[in-house]
């Protein structure tokens, strides 16, 4: 429900990543590997919620139309399925990342580790770790800290609202109203496009 999701805690700490955040995050995920690079990415391009990516394979990856399609988990009893667009950058990052794979598993999940598919709370290390080598701590170092920041930096790019609800899943637009209460630096970039 949108009002339980907030972009800043009852401390009034930020739960989003902000632009400079988002490059720094980059920066450290190319130079990890090639698995925790592509995952760390797919989730900072596309705002998918940590377990939407684990359900990815490689028959999820469209690179040519540069989209991922994932099933929404968050809408009960429905079967949907969403295409996030991703910039050419991630799309040959995942390209490579299926490379690397044995053939004739496009069915199996995209990331493993140690020989079995990538569980919940090792890709939430994998993230954690990106970030702590980003120099990205407090409140919004975190997964969901990289969902809130995507949906922040669509606004303040100008992505229309029904838009980006669409791409990250929401069952009402309401919910994704709420990366238009972004204040700050942001707050002022979106401002700032009135007078462009």
């Amino acid at each position: 429900m949108a009002s339980e999701m907030r972009l800043y805690d009852r401390q009034k700490r930020r739960l989003y990543i902000n632009a400079s955040e988002r490059e720094r995050f980059v920066r450290s995920a190319m130079r990890t590997p090639l698995p925790i690079r592509s995952f760390c990415l797919t989730l900072l391009y596309t705002g998918c919620r940590i377990s939407e990516a684990l359900e990815l394979t490689a028959a999820s990856v469209q690179p040519r139309a540069r989209l991922l399609s994932f099933r929404t988990l968050k809408k009960r009893h429905r079967h949907e399925v969403r295409e996030v667009p991703i910039p050419a950058e991630l799309a040959e990052i995942l390209t490579a990342l299926i490379a690397d794979r044995d053939p004739g598993i496009e069915h199996e999940p995209l990331w493993r580790h140690k020989g079995r598919p990538l569980n919940r709370s090792t890709g939430y290390r994998w993230i954690k770790s990106v970030l702590a080598d980003a120099g990205i701590e407090g409140a919004h170092a975190s997964p969901k800290g990289l969902r809130h920041g995507y949906g922040v930096h669509a606004i303040r790019k100008g992505v229309p609202l029904n838009m980006l609800s669409k791409w990250m899943g929401h069952a009402a637009l309401s919910t994704t109203a709420i990366y238009t209460n972004a204040s700050g630096r942001e707050e002022q970039e979106i401002a700032e496009r009135m007078w462009d």
